[in-house]
């Protein structure tokens, strides 16, 4: 997450004045994330405000995965076991989490459906401003629950929510967004490196999903980093005053998505009266052109740097 926050421009500075003086975790913004769950880590320590596991029904907080504690990471770890190094873009931020995806990342519709359905239920109670949706959906074979599904997404939008989708990781070839990502209000992230790594395979960029999508001509709205992400490891375990195994390595689409919905908390810390509308613009509106084409890179990669200090 270091070079991830270099290259967008989230520097210490630029996190700090979203913050007064009078902070408190009461003043923290809320962000709801639908994932593999999360676990026990000194990054995201004492912030989780909720947990919901919609597959085994357990009541504590787990992730089997590891893909939602890197996920988490990227949104908001405070970098704890770091020095600072790999926190994540809003390393205050608070969670409520839900497990809809098993260990292997997979899941269903209905899991999916009924942990939009509990934020939804939940973001009054939770103060919920913002929802992280990792999830690339791939092959559809009940087109009916999957319009149903759509449908409580855009809802999540209409109550106020930001929410945040990944593009999913089935490109290059046009019109490859993961349906989730397809919707025109929600915002959709694909991933491009920005030139960081030259002369590198596999970039995430190179299978990052394609706009348009059947709903919107302009998909998906903007990029971020997403190739061997450094945050947060499941696997991590104190050891003599330090920690072992803390931090590891992922790439997707689904470690672009949590930098832009950690873009979003930020910017709602320090304006909290601006609405979903409102957040959206800014974020497409601030990003840096990357001179690709609309199907790629949207409005661009997100740019925290220039959507803060420009915000008003």
């Amino acid at each position: 997450m270091f070079r991830v926050r270099q290259q967008i421009g989230c520097t210490d500075e630029v996190m700090d004045s979203c913050i007064g003086r009078e902070f408190s975790k009461e003043d923290a913004v809320r962000v709801a994330v639908l994932d593999t769950g999360i676990g026990n880590h000194p990054d995201l320590s004492g912030r989780v405000d909720a947990f919901f596991d919609f597959l085994h029904g357990e009541k504590y907080a787990y992730d089997d995965s590891g893909h939602g504690t890197h996920v988490a990471g990227c949104i908001g770890g405070s970098g704890k076991a770091s020095g600072g190094m790999y926190k994540g873009i809003c390393p205050w931020c608070r969670m409520i989490v839900g497990k809809v995806l098993d260990r292997n990342g997979d899941g269903n519709m209905d899991d999916m459906y009924r942990g939009v359905e509990w934020v939804l239920e939940n973001k009054e109670r939770y103060h919920i401003r913002v929802m992280n949706i990792s999830i690339g959906i791939g092959h559809i074979e009940n087109e009916e629950r999957m319009q149903e599904l759509l449908k409580i997404v855009d809802e999540a939008w209409d109550s106020g929510m930001v929410v945040v989708c990944a593009a999913g990781n089935m490109g290059p070839e046009p019109m490859t967004l993961s349906p989730l990502g397809s919707s025109k209000k929600v915002i959709t992230v694909g991933c491009h490196d920005g030139g960081f790594y030259s002369g590198k395979s596999s970039l995430c960029e190179s299978y990052s999903g394609r706009g348009p999508s059947p709903y919107a001509v302009k998909k998906p709205d903007v990029v971020a980093p997403g190739t061997d992400i450094i945050s947060c490891n499941v696997a991590c375990r104190s050891a003599f005053r330090k920690y072992r195994n803390a931090y590891v390595k992922k790439s997707g689409t689904s470690m672009a998505t949590p930098i832009v919905s950690g873009a979003a908390a930020l910017l709602l810390q320090k304006y909290p009266e601006l609405s979903n509308e409102q957040v959206k613009r800014k974020i497409n509106y601030s990003a840096t052109d990357m001179h690709e084409p609309w199907t790629k890179q949207g409005w661009g990669m997100v740019n925290v740097g220039k959507l803060i200090k420009i915000a008003y």
